[in-house]
């Protein structure tokens, strides 16, 4: 009651009589739906909306994770040209998630989103005409700005299924099923992609986003209070961040494939990214409303939450990079995925089921620390891989890490959004741009950090290896003329059959050189989880005897 009478007596102007709400239908928030006790078959049909709406968000991004390599081939790509394809829809993505809040306060959720998902249904209809890189790029750009909007809109359409006193399951619920996008673009992919025909992909992609549209026109969400928070200095912030933020992205996406030092304009474009964010945040710092509070980003409390999302995020690349791109590199295809990612799927919806059914708030910190050690087992299984290892040798341990990505992202969520909720309404964005930031560059991170690391340790294994293949060893005779043998029913040519065979012998050192590599990168991983265990259970130990001493 007290957080409302302060809210309310420092809200702006605001723009629209609001309804005659009792004060259990009252929004929480200026901009979130007002809270109407619904008949169940109209809750259900919300749920139903949120559930589509959310995984839609989603699986626009997964569809060009899923077959990049195929989509580098159709546009004849480098690996850095084909980087800047999902780097495109993380750019924009956060550089949405900046005026979000603030546009959601003023004009409504349900106007942000319905205008986004015309633009996206306009350029998708175009590119399926105009077929090229640009197109694509743009296509990108265009579906990182819907996203944003979209996850806000699934969250609030499963959340009016539940009661207030509910919510915090339908949180977990929302954002843990937003997660499903990714796994399910990889097991329908290989039935919707034709070699021939990737009209099929994106005409599915634009029949989703106009079922979208049909639905939040069809049924809309209640009314929201709206209010006029927007400023002239708010866009002087979002112009200084939003290319800050995608400077940091590029670099990150382009440093393990173009390498770190061979390229200089790598070196420019992360001194130009920081410097942005520098003056953005500098200036922020010293409005008198500001978009972002930089105050509270200095507090312990929020450099704690900060490090903990990153972490947690960067410890789920065990999954998206280790797992994954090992079996890639094995020559594993989309269609061999296909029951991998039915298991992750599952283990995904079973972690956010059952983080909502066990949902307390005195349990919130032990999801996290639950996640934690999921992953580290996980680490456990994964480690020891050999180049035999095929898709079913991972369906334990990423099944596990699966559950722990459903079971982790809705107690983060929750958690930040308690601390916010005690200091005001005016710390929301600072919040909203804070947990997308680190979430979106946690999985930049980890998979930047972890491909660089399984390059050099790559390389260090090919030396030690090819260091102990001395040409007079006999079982490097026997393997090099077995090589030899294969490659005469091709040629007649002696010396071509001898280069054949140190080739195939490279082929080999190599592969097997990643093998252990990609072994360094989970028992590294595993480190990481180890301690990051130790410190949030020292971080809870510690809360719990200052909770004490107070009492």
């Amino acid at each position: 009651l007290e957080f409302r009478r302060v809210l309310f007596r420092s809200s702006p102007r605001i723009l629209e009589p609001a309804p005659d709400w009792t004060p259990e239908e009252r929004p929480t928030l200026p901009g979130s739906p007002a809270v109407i006790a619904h008949p169940t078959y109209k809750k259900l049909i919300y749920f139903f909306i949120g559930l589509f709406v959310a995984i839609s968000g989603s699986l626009s991004n997964g569809f060009i994770t899923a077959n990049l390599p195929l989509i580098q081939g159709e546009y004849s790509l480098t690996p850095s040209e084909a980087a800047w394809i999902p780097a495109a829809y993380v750019m924009a993505n956060i550089s949405s998630n900046m005026i979000l809040f603030k546009a959601r306060q003023q004009y409504g959720l349900r106007l942000f989103s319905e205008i986004g998902l015309v633009l996206f249904i306009c350029v998708l209809v175009l590119h399926i005409f105009v077929h090229t890189f640009e197109m694509a790029l743009f296509v990108r750009v265009i579906s990182g700005l819907v996203a944003a909007p979209l996850s806000s809109l699934g969250m609030y359409y499963i959340m009016q299924a539940f009661r207030r006193e509910n919510f915090g399951r339908g949180i977990y619920l929302a954002l843990g099923f937003q997660q499903l996008g990714i796994p399910l673009a990889w097991i329908i992919s290989p039935s919707l992609v034709d070699v021939n025909d990737w009209v099929v992909l994106y005409t599915f992609e634009l029949g989703l986003a106009i079922c979208c549209l049909a639905m939040v026109v069809s049924l809309k969400l209640p009314r929201s209070l709206r209010i006029e928070v927007f400023e002239k200095q708010d866009f002087l912030t979002f112009a200084l961040l939003a290319p800050g933020f995608a400077l940091l992205c590029i670099v990150l996406s382009q440093g393990p494939i173009l390498w770190w030092f061979e390229v200089k304009w790598l070196g420019y474009a992360l001194i130009a990214g920081f410097s942005l964010i520098i003056i953005g945040l500098t200036y922020e710092h010293y409005r008198v409303n500001p978009l972002i509070i930089t105050r509270w980003l200095g507090s312990a409390s929020t450099l704690k939450f900060v490090f903990g999302a990153l972490a947690i995020r960067l410890l789920m690349s065990e999954q998206s990079y280790a797992a994954v791109n090992f079996l890639k590199t094995m020559g594993m295809g989309p269609d061999q995925f296909v029951t991998l990612y039915s298991v992750i799927f599952l283990g995904i919806a079973s972690g956010t089921i059952f983080s909502a059914l066990t949902f307390k708030r005195e349990r919130i910190s032990w999801h996290l620390v639950g996640a934690v050690i999921l992953v580290l087992i996980a680490c456990a299984l994964d480690y020891h891989l050999t180049s035999d290892v095929r898709p079913e040798n991972f369906y334990r341990s990423q099944f596990i890490v699966g559950f722990a990505s459903g079971m982790f992202i809705g107690p983060l969520l929750l958690t930040g959004f308690i601390s916010v909720l005690q200091k005001g309404p005016t710390h929301m964005v600072t919040f909203v741009v804070l947990f997308s930031a680190t979430q979106s560059f946690g999985g930049l991170i980890g998979n930047s950090f972890f491909s660089t690391y399984q390059q050099l340790r790559t390389q260090n294994y090919r030396a030690e290896i090819v260091s102990d293949l001395t040409p007079t060893d006999p079982l490097v005779v026997q393997r090099l003329a077995l090589y030899q043998q294969s490659a005469n029913k091709y040629t007649i040519d002696q010396a071509l059959e001898q280069n054949q065979a140190y080739r195939n012998l490279n082929q080999i050192v190599t592969r097997e050189a990643q093998v252990r590599a990609y072994n360094d990168v989970i028992a590294l991983n595993g480190i990481f989880a180890i301690l990051l265990l130790i410190w949030s259970s020292f971080n809870i130990t510690w809360t719990r005897y200052q909770l004490k001493k107070q009492q």
